[in-house]
């Protein structure tokens, strides 16, 4: 017999909870139900009122969600950092817009001695008896001169650019992997990115076209021959820097190497040093973006290094006459790199006062 809910002629076979299953796939819940556009009336109000079984119901005002909302708040912050981001974001990029830097101009000038090189076992005996014996050592041979403001840039522009150009002269000149090996990335981080063409090309295919001559960026001497006898190099030379134009910044550096080197390989005279000197004139410029990077732009290369011989191509690497050495063959004449004024041959003879008394 079935119970009180149970249809009267009992549980329909084929499902064990009754007819519940059955009918369980269209139970509307109350969402649904809310959403209906048709409603039934009640049976009092059709009563009263005499109306219809069903009116239709005004349709519901679907809203976003709070969530939605901030969903779109962050989604619209987002989008608008970005945008801001793209105009004005913190990462310091080169500007495109200025103009580019020129090539380097150089002059390479061998130095033929008019005798045999002096040499002596003691590198300080040299040093004590030439011109350079009262030249500072290393970095300190270059110091910095009071920095004083030009009509667009600052004390501290000024200052900058003197060091800027003091830095690739230190780097050029006295390193040592740079001067007896292979080294250029020290002195190739320094230069503006417009030049860098230029760099490379002149280490790849070196020429004595003015324009691609290693030795006009570095100083660098052929390690198969020479190698330095004493590390304490001695400079001596000055820094200038002053205002091309509004948005340009020049430094002229006018500097005296003298190196103390021997024969890298044995020999009769590999125990014995002497003297090389190199004179560097370089013209530096910087722009405002260059300041910014630490970076410069070198537009002349005028230089003098001797004891060589004329008949030695000092392009690539300059080849030393060493101790007890003499030229293949001489110059024009004399020509004193300690002097101030420049020399205007493409080889010269290297003046006796140069030399140390030994």
């Amino acid at each position: 017999m079935g119970g009180p809910g149970d249809p009267p002629e009992g549980t329909p076979e084929g499902g064990p909870g009754g007819g519940e299953e059955e009918y369980r796939s269209v139970v509307f819940d109350e969402s649904f139900v809310r959403a209906a556009r048709l409603q039934e009336f009640s049976a009092q109000e059709r009563i009263a009122d005499h109306a219809p079984a069903v009116r239709r119901r005004p349709p519901l005002r679907r809203g976003l969600s709070r969530q939605a909302l901030v969903l779109v708040l962050l989604i619209a912050v987002a989008f608008g950092t970005a945008i801001y981001m793209g105009v004005r974001h913190p990462y310091q990029t080169p500007a495109s817009s200025g103009p580019t830097a020129e090539p380097l101009r150089m002059t390479v000038i061998p130095l033929a001695p008019q005798g045999e090189v002096p040499g002596t076992a003691d590198a300080d005996s040299l040093y004590a008896h030439s011109p350079a014996a009262q030249f500072r050592i290393g970095a300190e041979g270059i110091p910095l001169p009071a920095a004083r403001r030009t009509a667009h840039f600052s004390d501290g522009d000024v200052t900058n650019a003197l060091t800027i150009a003091k830095d690739y002269i230190v780097r050029s000149s006295l390193y040592p992997e740079v001067l007896t090996g292979d080294q250029v990335r020290p002195v190739r981080v320094l230069l503006d990115p417009d030049q860098l063409d230029q760099f490379d090309q002149s280490f790849g295919r070196p020429a004595a076209d003015g324009r691609h001559a290693p030795t006009g960026w570095l100083v660098r001497f052929d390690s198969s021959q020479a190698e330095l006898a004493d590390r304490r190099i001695r400079v001596q030379g000055t820094l200038q820097a002053a205002e091309a134009d509004s948005s340009t910044l020049e430094v002229t550096a006018d500097h005296t190497f003298v190196y103390a080197l021997r024969a890298s390989d044995a020999g009769a005279k590999a125990a014995e040093a002497s003297l090389f000197t190199v004179r560097r004139e370089l013209h530096f410029r910087f722009d405002r973006e260059d300041l910014r990077l630490h970076q410069t732009q070198l537009v002349v290369s005028y230089v003098q290094a001797g004891p060589l011989s004329c008949a030695d191509d000092s392009t690539n690497r300059l080849r030393p006459l060493l101790a007890g050495q003499t030229a293949k063959e001489g110059g024009p004449a004399g020509t004193d790199p300690y002097a101030t004024g420049g020399a205007t041959a493409l080889c010269g003879s290297l003046a006796a006062g140069a030399q140390p008394k030994v």
